[in-house]
């Protein structure tokens, strides 16, 4: 039973899907999961639920739950909408009726063994509800007894930044509470205890974004657990009377009860610190990343000390840049146990607090560790109003979080798109454990990195291992998941949900030196071929060295560069430009070429200058010499080891020989293509096509055959030459023929992508 103007549809088999949103999703370490028909556009919030092989997806007006058996896919949809009432006043306050009043599902989040607890901004009135999910998917409907206002709960805004947690029960939630959107606290809510929430004051939150918000028990006493939100928000300092956007991170207890006399129903143990993620700079000036993007935590084994991963990116208008902090968690309480800040007044600037500080310390949580002899406190609600006057007072720490080694772990300044998402899995490989991390852009990408500990605890280096575009359209990410147990990242923007594998070593290679020079953790060579790597596996084929990457130490006695070049001919005409393709596999190599012309055996490093320019994707001849003729070999050095990954026989047609075989066949007949194609038209005779063969040497008309019949003619798939004719004039126009030599990024800048993955 579901309430009137709610419905509950059913889709067996593969999710509906229009084609040509298929188009936009399929890839080649990536799948459609899901594109939903009535209102996925709306898509908000995704759920894990790793215990049910589900994946929960909250959209406008529905909520989707995902069956990720893998042999076989079922959708389930349970509609439901704001009430007409609702929709109608929301219009009326001036909200767009497409967008804004409809009931977007932000919060999904496991309430107990049987149900989530899903809400709603439900048309700016945010509404909750309980959904039977049984114990093993189990998936039925949502239950109309538990239908409760959602204020406190759920934004109002579909796309207002907040962030939630399920805690005993109880509903922790940061978030703007009003339908204007002047009213930030932090809430609890939905148990069976009173609610909470902070006071209206700016000197608690001020105009916050909040981005994450997560339970950190401090020991073994849960008396003793704290729940911690991260967010932006603004501060102004004593001498500018602009505000500065920081980063936070604040906490209270899980058994805060709130005041007697003061602070009754509002947060007695909130506190607060500045999270810092800086480069130092000379002269003791850092550049600073203050705008916080995602929080990730990284359990480990430790659940009291997990690792916590931050994406920050700037604010500043001298440079755009994104970066990623570690922070540890004795670091965080280290400052959340220091001193108080104090400001006089507000022309004053900010000092730590040198004076008396009251007992029980505030922000403590009332347990046993805390009590003393003679002074016991049971509840907050037994704490002197001292402690609750000076706790309203001081919400602020006068130190500040400083992350792991005091620099971010990575920067990233030179990408033509924003960081906005952030997960990280811990990979066992052959020299140890290392982070991946899986950054989503706001252009519908997913970057993998790993970072790489160098011998000193400062330096590190970066490498990107796939650079993957999982939505063809430059749609921000705007949630992803990641699970560990199926080895596979869920990514959602407004077209959709796509699942991505974390790892695809089949595309680095068919040879133990590519497999090695990967330096993918995920990734070995097995004898034969590169695979998942296996901490339990057999040793004695298996190649892996991620930190060092020495392929020749490694595949000494493997297949080490696989199958031989092929040689490719290619066929210019003097005194016009040409282009020698080479892409190396992986971007951190550097490439050089080389030239061996007849009958010299010898081979000579191609000279560049300005009319020989070598870029990013090859060798581009601006204007063709007869003596350019020869076999020209692209190779490249990476970590010590060098291999040829393209061979190419450039021939040159001399000019007289072309102004000849034109004057012929000009006369007043237009030059036509060689062979007819349909559509190419109109059609015409191969004439001119047959002189060229005649003006050159016997030896080589088969060749020169094979080649332009091949161009012309060969392929079945017209489309397939548009898009290569596209990508080589995409490379020459990306060509600065102003600069000498090869375009050149820092070591640490530059991008590895999936070798031999098709670009989509």
């Amino acid at each position: 039973a579901v309430p009137a103007g709610w419905a509950v549809s059913w889709h067996p088999g593969y999710p509906s899907m229009h084609s040509k949103w298929r188009d936009m999703l399929l890839g080649t370490n990536r799948s459609v999961l899901f594109f939903g028909n009535r209102g996925f556009l709306g898509f908000r919030s995704l759920y894990l639920d790793e215990y049910r092989d589900r994946l929960f997806i909250g959209g406008k007006d529905v909520l989707y739950s995902l069956l990720l058996d893998g042999a076989s896919m079922d959708a389930k949809e349970i509609y439901w909408p704001p009430l007409p009432g609702q929709t109608e006043e929301c219009f009326q306050k001036g909200k767009d009726p497409g967008t804004d009043c409809a009931n977007y599902i932000r919060v999904l989040h496991p309430y107990n063994r049987t149900h989530l607890l899903a809400c709603g901004t439900g048309a700016f009135h945010p509404v909750c509800a309980f959904v039977y999910v049984g114990h093993r998917g189990e998936v039925g409907h949502l239950d109309p007894t538990s239908v409760e206002t959602g204020r406190g709960r759920c934004p109002h805004e579909p796309s207002r930044a907040f962030a939630s947690t399920i805690i005993g029960g109880e509903l922790y939630a940061g978030l703007t509470a009003d339908f204007l959107g002047h009213d930030p606290g932090i809430f609890r809510s939905t148990g069976t205890r009173s609610a909470l929430r902070t006071e209206v004051d700016q000197r608690l939150l001020n105009d916050p974004k909040f981005v994450a918000a997560h339970l950190i028990p401090d020991n073994n006493d849960r008396d003793n657990d704290k729940a911690y939100f991260f967010f932006t928000e603004k501060v102004v300092e004593a001498d500018s009377k602009e505000h500065t956007i920081v980063s936070r991170v604040a906490r209270v207890c899980v058994n805060d009860a709130g005041g007697q006399r003061v602070l009754v129903n509002k947060w007695s143990t909130f506190n607060k610190a500045r999270l810092v993620c800086s480069i130092p700079g000379p002269g003791g000036i850092d550049t600073h990343f203050d705008e916080l993007e995602d929080v990730f935590l990284l359990r480990t084994k430790d659940g009291k000390s997990p690792e916590i991963y931050a994406l920050f990116s700037t604010i500043s208008h001298v440079f755009q840049g994104s970066a990623v902090c570690v922070y540890r968690m004795a670091d965080i309480r280290e400052v959340f146990n220091g001193p108080f800040a104090h400001q006089e007044s507000p022309h004053h600037r900010w000092g730590a607090y040198e004076s008396r500080v009251p007992y029980p310390r505030p922000g403590v949580c009332p347990s046993k560790t805390t009590n003393q002899p003679r002074r016991q406190y049971g509840t907050t609600k037994d704490f002197p109003d001292e402690v609750l006057h000076f706790a309203r007072a001081h919400p602020l720490m006068y130190k500040v979080v400083y992350p792991r080694h005091r620099r971010p772990l990575l920067v990233k300044t030179d990408l033509p798109h924003r960081l906005r998402q952030l997960v990280v899995d811990r990979v066992e490989a052959e020299d140890g454990q290392h982070d991946v991390l899986f950054l989503g852009t706001d252009a519908g990408s997913v970057l993998k990195v790993v970072v790489l500990q160098k011998t000193s605890l400062a330096m590190t280096e970066e490498v990107i291992l796939e650079e993957l575009q999982v939505f063809k359209a430059p749609v921000p990410i705007t949630q992803m998941e990641i699970s560990v147990k199926r080895q596979t990242l869920y990514v959602g923007s407004s077209l959709g949900v796509a699942q991505v594998r974390l790892h695809q070593c089949e595309t680095y290679g068919t040879a133990c030196a590519e497999c090695c020079l990967a330096r993918d953790p995920y990734c070995a060579w097995d004898g034969t071929a590169c695979t998942r790597y296996q901490p339990s596996g057999k040793r004695r084929y298996r190649r892996q060295d991620v930190r060092h990457s020495n392929p020749v130490h490694q595949c000494l006695d493997q297949n080490l560069t696989g199958e031989s070049v092929e040689e490719k001919v290619l066929y210019g005409a003097e005194d016009n430009s040409t282009f020698l393709e080479c892409v190396p596999r992986s971007p951190q190599a550097s490439v050089q070429w080389f030239v061996q012309r007849p009958p010299d055996e010898q081979r000579d490093e191609v000279k560049t200058d300005e009319r020989i320019l070598q870029t990013e994707h090859g060798l581009l001849f601006r204007k063709l010499h007869r003596h350019d003729a020869g076999v020209y070999y692209c190779k490249t050095l990476e970590h010590g080891f060098t291999q040829t990954v393209a061979k190419t026989a450039l021939e040159v047609i001399a000019s007289e020989q072309l102004a000849h075989t034109f004057s012929q066949e000009r006369g007043d007949e237009a030059l036509r293509l060689p062979c007819p194609r349909p559509w190419l038209a109109p059609q015409a005779p191969k004439t001119w096509f047959k002189d060229i063969m005649h003006l050159i040497s016997s030896q080589n008309v088969r060749r020169v055959e094979e080649y332009c019949a091949r161009l012309w003619c060969g392929s079945s798939r017209p489309h397939h030459h548009k898009s290569k004719l596209a990508q080589a004039k995409h490379a020459l126009a990306g060509v600065d023929v102003g600069k000498k030599g090869r375009t050149t990024k820092a070591h640490s800048e530059k991008n590895r992508v999936p070798r031999q993955a098709v670009a989509t």
